[in-house]
């Protein structure tokens, strides 16, 4: 296991954006941060606070901010869509200065209209926002999503039509959920179900796997549904995630949990997935 593989979670950011934040971080053992720098079910474009930002940016601390749930630049919806162009381009720029490393946007969703369609509006609406990210700007992680209703993405292999709607952009990379690959059908907790999910994925997306959402299920495979569970306590395991810190895709690749609970729950799945990445007992990566 490569020693530079960082495990944190999503945290809190009550008290400050730094403040609260990197003070979470060290209640739980974080080694690397996710945060909302918005209202994570609204359209408000937050300004921040510029002491904050700085301070977040000057701490050292890997940082990814998760985009609202409401983004979805499949919706046929004209507010839905010009809500997301403004939003996703808001965290961008709030990424920049907060010296993040990647911004999360779930994939979306066609809703009512054709997945081709949907693709198109990729094209003509998230392509741009890429185009205008600045070289010491953060990716943009594309997180497939659980597979129910007429999302566009799902499994590993939905990725492809997806990056391609986005011309292959090197900006445009990939955040991993375990929990939505397990329930859109991608069998982690099999015999050789993680090396067959992480090959896929490194033979679609070569070097595009930028962060893992390390999340249990509380659903089995394939139920295409979206409820996390704290590791090791749902139908995944815990052993598969050991097996994911050991797939060479994934060596370096930060690994962040958004799972239930509150601190005392997260110190404990930290805690955990370290024991995972360090009884291996290779050095080096």
């Amino acid at each position: 296991m490569t020693a530079s593989t960082l495990i944190g979670g999503h945290v809190s950011v009550a008290g400050g954006l730094a403040t609260g934040g990197l003070k979470y971080a060290a209640e739980i053992g974080a080694e690397m941060i996710q945060v909302f720098v918005t209202n994570p079910r609204g359209w408000a474009l937050t300004p921040g606070k510029p002491d904050e930002d700085a301070k977040l940016a000057e701490s050292g601390v890997m940082t990814f901010i998760h985009t609202p749930y409401l983004v979805n630049f499949g919706s046929p919806n004209p507010e839905t869509l010009a809500g997301s162009i403004a939003i996703t381009r808001h965290t961008l720029l709030r990424g920049l200065v907060c010296g993040a490393k990647g911004v999360v946007v779930h994939t979306g969703s066609a809703v009512t209209q054709s997945r081709d369609d949907a693709l198109r509006q990729l094209h003509e609406h998230l392509l741009p926002l890429l185009e205008e990210i600045p070289d010491d700007g953060p990716d943009l992680l594309l997180e497939p999503m659980a597979g129910q209703g007429a999302m566009l993405c799902a499994t590993v292999q939905d990725l492809e039509p997806y990056l391609a709607a986005l011309d292959w952009h090197p900006r445009a990379t990939v955040c991993l959920d375990t929990c939505h690959a397990f329930a859109a059908g991608h069998d982690l907790a099999a015999e050789g179900g993680v090396a067959e999910t992480f090959d896929a994925l490194h033979a679609i997306a070569p070097g595009r796997l930028k962060m893992i959402h390390a999340n249990d299920s509380k659903d089995v495979c394939g139920a295409k549904k979206d409820r996390h569970e704290n590791i090791g306590a749902g139908c995944i395991g815990a052993e598969p995630f050991g097996d994911i810190m050991r797939h060479p895709a994934v060596a370096g690749v930060p690994i962040c949990i958004e799972t239930p609970g509150k601190a005392d729950k997260h110190r404990e799945d930290i805690e955990l997935l370290k024991r995972l990445r360090d009884g291996d007992g290779r050095q080096g990566g």
